[in-house]
């Protein structure tokens, strides 16, 4: 188990940290955080630079497309839906060489979401997760959300009886908490191979819902496909730096908007998918104001009611999530008892600057 921080947290001024140090301080409550190392940590003197543009060469572009660093003779693999998922058991991520690494990029692209079960990867050093995840490109840093202190490269995802920051996001008078989305797609180079390791988990419930955004696009008419091709929409960061002012969170980096393609190319297996998502995706380039929600409200509805192109990931503690971010959107599902717990952390590469279909 990680070793636990506690210690090292003061308060701040702001609200969010002060919950989170009253978090903390409470440790040695019988049910406590399985891995109070990784309790979401907020500073608002934390500040990020601009991001610049890297060069970058999908991983997947390299591997063996036999895949037998990763597929091995005692691994097991059973495919969740035709269009995404697939449950692997029988290797360890944390054992892969760097052409298993390769493979583990191709066969995400491919498969759009793999769940590995038992993984040995949330109780590695947090030096030895980021090792790996940076196979895959240079990690995300958040400019909001919670993290690990002196480790911003973690995107902590927690919720308990008395802290729900995406209730508070979201607001308390929606019917449900769905929201569709592909992560930070407002940067300039998006995400590619994603990680999200489960260390407290519900029993049931509070699982993750995907959908493949290139079934999406296979299935609108010719027509609809070519008017699609060519135009490119903006995605904000706006909406979540005011979210946090408001409350008193960090700011890390300015908020961005950026423009990029309806439909972008995959760089390695060349599928075409569709890019817009209802979390971050605010207007066509253009178009005029009611062509563009028009268009929008189509696409986001086309998304969210595909259920033969979605699938429910299911999560107990040691599982690990590996996802392309480039072809799929996802939702959190909050169906489970507000008193539990539920506690995982994300790592982001990033990738290529979309590729226009």
């Amino acid at each position: 188990m990680a070793p636990s921080v506690a210690d090292k947290t003061t308060a701040s001024e702001n609200g969010v940290t002060e919950k989170i140090v009253s978090l903390k301080a409470n440790l040695t409550a019988k049910n406590g955080p399985s891995y109070p190392f990784y309790l979401p940590y907020f500073d608002v003197n934390e500040k990020f630079p601009p991001t610049e543009i890297f060069e970058f060469t999908d991983p997947g572009s390299r591997a063996d497309p036999k895949k037998p660093n990763l597929l091995g003779p005692n691994t097991i693999t059973k495919d969740v839906t035709p269009y995404l998922g697939t449950e692997i058991t029988g290797v360890q991520i944390s054992q892969l060489s760097k052409e298993g690494l390769d493979e583990l990029a191709l066969f995400t692209a491919e498969r759009k979401v793999l769940l590995f079960r038992d993984q040995d990867f949330k109780d590695l050093s947090p030096d030895r997760q980021i090792e790996i995840a940076r196979h895959f490109g240079p990690i995300q840093r958040h400019p909001t959300s919670g993290n690990v202190k002196g480790y911003p490269e973690f995107h902590v995802v927690y919720r308990d009886a008395e802290y729900d920051v995406f209730r508070e996001y979201f607001g308390g008078d929606r019917i449900n908490q769905t929201s569709w989305h592909s992560d930070v797609s407002y940067e300039k180079q998006t995400p590619g191979t994603t990680f999200f390791f489960i260390l407290d988990q519900p029993d049931n419930g509070g699982d993750t819902l995907f959908l493949s955004q290139v079934e999406a696009y296979n299935r609108l008419s010719p027509e609809f496909k070519k008017r699609l091709e060519g135009l490119r929409a903006v995605h904000s960061a706006v909406p979540q730096a005011d979210f946090s002012r408001t409350r008193g969170g960090p700011v890390r980096r300015e908020p961005i908007e950026t423009e990029h393609p309806v439909v972008r190319q995959h760089p390695v297996t060349g599928e075409k998918a569709l890019y817009v998502n209802q979390g971050f995706t605010k207007r066509i380039v253009g178009f005029k104001v009611e062509e563009s929600e028009y268009l929008l409200k189509f696409l986001f509805d086309h998304i969210s009611k595909g259920s033969d192109f979605q699938v429910r990931a299911t999560y107990t503690p040691g599982t690990v999530v590996v996802w392309d971010n480039r072809v799929t959107a996802h939702s959190a599902v909050g169906d489970f008892d507000k008193r539990l717990r539920r506690h995982a952390v994300r790592l982001t590469p990033q990738a290529e600057i979309p590729i226009p279909a």
